[in-house]
């Protein structure tokens, strides 16, 4: 299949063409002529899918059909759940409009950052914006930008924006936009809050599923899931890294970690090591979370220790390695994770820290993904006599008592004890 063959105009097709794009993706495919008729949609994709060029291609197409005449106007709002997601997606649009015979226009918008550029860059409108939902709000208060005349909405990554805890803004945002509009929704999971979201949103919406690729298609990535002792994965990783370097094998690391905490001091003790080695979490500012993912991107910095706000969306050129320091909350965390390797036809790999109290919890995660890692050891790094794993023949791990450092239900909490359970010891000791 061809992109010609989905109804695309020439100009589009050769955008595509310079861009390397040889053919649709199963997504792309099945998307964009059914966005090109109207309807809306309620797409189920997982990261790295392509589609993001789902919706911008067949968007860009109903601008060129449409004579302009008179002053620009805001036609095409894309929401999505982080700053970093919403500059990928403006980016792609800018490239896909390089060559196009009329200019367009597409401004990302994003909290974190003065909102006077922001505004600056929207002075005569837009032909797209794709924002976060909270300084999109700031800039309507603003009077920077309506929304009255929006043909298109688009939610990216809907099951991100509610966990989150976006749905109050949502709601403000869709009483803002005209009832005629045309709406997308593209969720890597459909759990109920993203069904509830798409009854009120979508009008007859056309379902849509990527399918599994072929096998050849699967991203090549490499499991592993290395047994060690919670307070030596520092050490872990560290060697890791170095063996990487020694043989060529792995030229940079994604390491994920459960808090902003945790990411800062592992960064801290690899840079104290000699790694050039750096955090990336929310509470960083803008300026700083950009400068961090372009010196990754770049490689001038060997390992990035992030937390799940670098799981979805980021994409970084042929990276070799992923590691989990600390497990993900859940298997679609995971799958994100795990997804920033392996990606373009590359292969990687994605090696799990799993802690023996940590074994139920990850055998949870092998369950809902279908698929058991052996468990393996490196030499030098044997957990200790003392440790004490779950029993391996438990064959439901989610009715095991949660272990040390996981709350009941899976998720993974940070090392250090939060206010209320400092409280709650302290009331118990003084009873």
């Amino acid at each position: 299949m061809s992109f010609a063959s989905l109804g695309l105009c020439p100009a589009l097709q050769q955008a595509v063409d310079a861009r390397g794009y040889d053919q649709p993706t199963d997504i792309q495919a099945r998307a964009i002529p059914v966005v090109l008729r109207g309807d809306d949609v309620m797409a189920q994709a997982s990261t790295g899918s392509g589609k993001t060029a789902a919706f911008v291609l067949p968007l860009l197409q109903q601008l060129l059909a449409t004579h302009r005449d008179g002053p620009r106007r805001l036609r095409g709002l894309v929401l999505v759940p982080t700053r970093e997601l919403a500059v990928q997606i403006a980016d792609t649009w800018r490239e896909m409009t390089q060559d196009l015979p009329v200019r367009v226009k597409t401004v990302a918008v994003f909290g974190g950052v003065s909102i006077n550029p922001q505004m600056m860059a929207l002075r005569g409108d837009a032909d797209f914006v794709v924002a976060t939902p909270g300084r999109l709000l700031d800039l309507v208060q603003h009077n920077a930008l309506r929304l009255g005349g929006v043909q298109t909405l688009v939610l990216d990554e809907a099951d991100r924006l509610l966990d989150l805890g976006f749905a109050d803004e949502l709601q403000r945002v869709l009483a803002l936009l005209p009832a005629r509009r045309q709406n997308l929704l593209f969720s890597a999971t459909f759990a109920p809050e993203v069904q509830a979201l798409a009854e009120g949103l979508l009008r007859q919406p056309v379902k849509l599923q990527a399918a599994e690729a072929p096998v050849r298609e699967q991203p090549a990535i490499t499991q592993r899931a290395i047994v060690v002792d919670a307070p030596r994965r520092t050490q872990l990783l560290r060697h890791l890294v170095e063996q990487g370097s020694a043989d060529g094998s792995t030229r940079q690391v994604l390491v994920f970690a459960a808090t902003r905490y945790t990411t800062e001091l592992v960064a801290d003790k690899l840079r104290r090591a000699g790694l050039q080695a750096a955090a990336l979490h929310g509470e960083l500012s803008q300026g700083a979370r950009t400068d961090v993912l372009a010196a990754f991107k770049s490689g001038a910095l060997r390992v990035l220790v992030a937390t799940d706000l670098a799981g979805r969306g980021i994409h970084v050129a042929r990276l070799p390695m992923v590691v989990n320091y600390d497990l993900p909350r859940s298997a679609t965390d995971h799958t994100h994770r795990i997804g920033r390797t392996g990606r373009a036809g590359a292969s990687g790999t994605a090696i799990s820290f799993v802690p023996p109290e940590a074994e139920a919890h990850f055998r949870l995660i092998e369950k809902r993904q279908q698929q058991r890692v052996p468990r393996e050891v490196v030499p030098g790094f044997e957990p200790s006599a003392a440790s004490e794993p779950a029993t391996p023949d438990a064959m439901d791990p989610g009715a095991a008592a949660a272990p040390a450092g996981l709350d009941p239900h899976g998720g993974v909490k940070g090392r250090r004890k939060s206010k209320k359970d400092k409280l709650r010891e302290a009331a118990a000791r003084g009873g």
